[in-house]
């Protein structure tokens, strides 16, 4: 559900409209840390999308979780 762009980042393969999947993905996430809600984009509080830790891109978000800093895989 990740790749790992030119930078190194981890970017979610989902893009901007995949919601049960980026829900899915924060339920996983032990680091998942629901941003403002006025910064929510999605119905269910519990998605990457509405974390704090993601950074929009053109065509999706690069995540920007600790766990995720340094790691080479998806």
């Amino acid at each position: 559900m990740w790749i790992i762009n030119e930078q190194g980042e981890q970017v979610f393969a989902g893009g901007r409209a995949a919601w049960s999947a980026a829900a899915q993905q924060a339920n996983l996430c032990p680091a998942f840390q629901a941003d403002d809600e006025d910064e929510w984009v999605a119905d269910q509080s519990v998605s990457c999308y509405n974390c704090a830790f993601r950074r929009w891109t053109r065509d999706s978000f690069v995540c920007c979780q600790p766990r995720f800093l340094g790691q080479s895989t998806a």
